[in-house]
């Protein structure tokens, strides 16, 4: 069973006990909390497998604010704990500082590389899953707009912007796709009401499908679209359930492979870079009882077309990681 520590407030939330059984792993959520229906829910599902499977227990903290970054891992790794898995890109800095301090202990970063020597970085191509989702889109789509709703403006949800404009206009190149951010803090990723308008606005403006990579707030634009009888795409987890019938599909990102392998490897947790993409399973698209009828075979086709295409190199989706401009919007 997991041991779950409820913390209010900052004092309590740092609260975690020493007498924790060493070889416990422990997983820190980012800012938006573990049942985000989306990234952080997907961390969760990995471990709550590996305790299933395993009969082992793990610690768990969800934050409140920046400042409890470095605390909770501080905490965590003097408790004994090992590995300790965060996920976000946010806690490269804190995670730079303590590493060092704790060379014993293992640490699992997603979507950040931290060099360290007792640190795994793994990341993920969202592109690719984002130029899948975006080729259904295309097809889906009767007015030939589509939208992308973005949380926190940094360079990894403009990776997924670009893949999807990319994927769009490869199956309709005279398709017009509309991009906003959410916001420029960390609280873009929990703001389902911004969320809400600012999809309003893009289907003002002519969206019949609009893709949502925003974290929690994404469950505002999910909400909205199914309210004003459009098609959305979720993102992260598979979101298909939250509106059956109204979600396209939901581009996977498999932080629960991600989380479940780090607890499985535990103290021998292999560290260094890894990149998990189509290829191996990372990254894919959903389809399920929920969406079956509207993900029709001719679109699925073409989907698993240029997923094959992908795979052995004749699509090579760009990587606004790797260089920070977009060939097609």
């Amino acid at each position: 069973m997991t041991l779950t520590q409820n913390f209010l407030g900052a004092a309590a939330t740092l609260a975690i006990s020493a007498s924790a059984a060493l070889a416990d792993p422990a997983l820190i959520f980012d800012l938006g909390g573990k049942f985000d229906k989306s990234f952080n829910e997907a961390a969760f599902a990995g471990a709550q497998r590996w305790a299933e499977e395993t009969g082992g227990s793990y610690k768990e903290i969800e934050l409140s604010s920046e400042a409890q970054r470095e605390q909770a891992l501080r905490r965590f790794a003097e408790a004994g704990n090992n590995p300790i898995v965060m996920t976000g890109f946010a806690f490269a800095s804190a995670l730079e500082t303590v590493a060092a301090d704790f060379p014993d202990t293992k640490f699992a970063i997603i979507d950040m590389v931290v060099d360290q020597p007792n640190v795994r970085s793994v990341v993920f191509n969202e592109h690719e899953g984002s130029y899948l989702v975006g080729v259904a889109a295309a097809m889906a789509s009767d007015s030939g707009t589509v939208g992308f709703i973005g949380g926190m403006d940094i360079p990894l949800i403009r990776k997924f912007a670009c893949g999807y404009v990319q994927g769009v206009k490869a199956a309709n190149p005279d398709a017009t796709v509309i991009q906003n951010m959410t916001g420029t803090t960390p609280a873009a990723w929990n703001d389902p009401v911004k969320g809400a308008e600012l999809a309003k606005a893009q289907i003002a403006q002519g969206a019949d499908i609009i893709y949502a990579a925003a974290g929690g707030t994404g469950v505002g634009v999910l909400q909205t679209a199914a309210d004003e009888g459009i098609l959305s795409i979720g993102v992260d987890s598979n979101q298909n359930h939250l509106h059956p019938g109204q979600v396209l599909t939901s581009m996977l990102k498999r932080v629960d492979v991600a989380v479940y392998d780090a607890f499985s490897q535990g103290e021998d947790l292999e560290t260094g870079f890894n990149v998990l993409g189509v290829a191996d399973g990372g990254i894919d698209y959903a389809v399920d009882e929920h969406n079956a009828e509207i993900f029709t075979d001719e679109i699925k086709a073409a989907v698993e077309e240029a997923k094959a295409a992908i795979i052995d190199g004749s699509i090579e989706v760009h990587d606004y990681m790797s260089d920070d401009s977009c060939p097609v919007s």
